[in-house]
């Protein structure tokens, strides 16, 4: 079987010699961006600092129904790797000839002659080739028959485990997103188109815009405080993820943006989640509904209001607590 062609992302497929790193960095966690820092050091004046990454989750052809949701965006991913020191970043389509090369195969075949690296900077937890059967020890071995020289880096230790996206994965499925933008090192963000809702947020006082088309893993049911950010707009928002209890429907994302009534539908909005305010719960009617409606508001006031105070009015666009949530 034929290897597919490399995507170059960011970067030039040149003769240039390269220092590389290899995964899928979905999140691009405090863990990823120690390692791409590491590759930034050994990499030097004299090679190219490139992630290789893969165009697909692996396990997407290997197990299926193992895959989990994603954490970032193409787009963002792409924009973190390359605010982390990512030179470059290429990605390799994973396919069953991918999937079936030897630890070997992929030293030889991808790494050396068709990207000419030099030097290879993985985690020690790093895992390649056919059955994820090499790993640093293999890869230093191969790498002296194939003139590669390897750089082993101790993963990223946070409250006494490893740093990793299975980690933040199971923060967000248990709603804690203040965990999660720790492991992140920035606020977990969630994208989509605004779409038409059923005016229900409109008529209780507290209109919310309705995220559609969303790519990546929300945080569990619940009300949470948050920034919002559209066509270079922030504003505070409190966001209700769930499936609307007191009224029926399908689960939903929706954000009552603060001080503004811009009208968003059709915009794409990002969320970028703070903390988790309160468990969604079924009311009595719209009544109730909307005097809850107006302390969540006051609630996100109070969460956000030390934030934005102790930053430039542009800050939560970029910044925060736990560093940059957004593009």
């Amino acid at each position: 079987m034929t290897l597919g062609p490399l995507m170059w992302l960011a970067g030039t497929p040149d003769d240039t010699a390269r220092a590389v790193t290899v995964g899928v960095f979905d999140g691009v966690h405090l863990g990823h961006r120690a390692l791409l820092q590491r590759l930034r050091e050994e990499a030097g004046p004299d090679l190219v600092p490139t992630v290789v990454t893969f165009d697909r989750h692996p396990l997407r052809v290997v197990a299926p129904e193992r895959e989990p949701e994603r954490l970032t965006s193409d787009a963002l991913r792409l924009e973190l790797l390359r605010q982390a020191g990512a030179a470059a970043v290429v990605a390799l389509p994973f396919d069953a000839a991918t999937a079936a090369l030897t630890p070997e195969g992929f030293v030889r075949e991808v790494l050396v002659e068709r990207l000419g690296a030099r030097l290879a900077v993985v985690s020690s937890a790093f895992r390649f080739g056919a059955g994820g059967r090499g790993d640093p020890a293999a890869l230093r071995r191969i790498g002296r028959e194939q003139g590669l020289a390897v750089c082993e880096v101790p993963p990223l230790m946070l409250e006494g485990r490893r740093v990793s996206s299975t980690r933040i994965r199971q923060a967000l499925q248990a709603g804690d997103v203040e965990r999660a933008a720790r492991l992140l090192g920035r606020h977990h963000v969630v994208e989509g188109v605004v779409e038409r809702g059923e005016g229900r947020g409109r008529a209780l006082g507290f209109p919310t815009a309705n995220l559609g088309g969303l790519e990546v893993l929300a945080p569990a049911e619940g009300i949470y405080a948050a920034w919002a950010r559209w066509a270079g707009e922030v504003r505070a928002a409190a966001v209700f993820v769930g499936r609307r209890l007191t009224f029926e429907g399908d689960r939903t994302v929706e954000a009552h943006l603060l001080d503004t009534d811009a009208d968003l539908y059709g915009a794409r909005l990002t969320l970028g989640f703070v903390r988790r305010l309160r468990d969604d719960r079924r009311f009595a009617g719209a009544l109730e509904l909307s005097a809850q409606s107006a302390r969540d508001v006051q609630a996100t006031r109070a969460t956000l209001a030390p934030l934005l105070s102790a930053t430039p009015a542009s800050a939560p666009c970029c910044h925060g607590p736990a560093g940059p949530w957004t593009r």
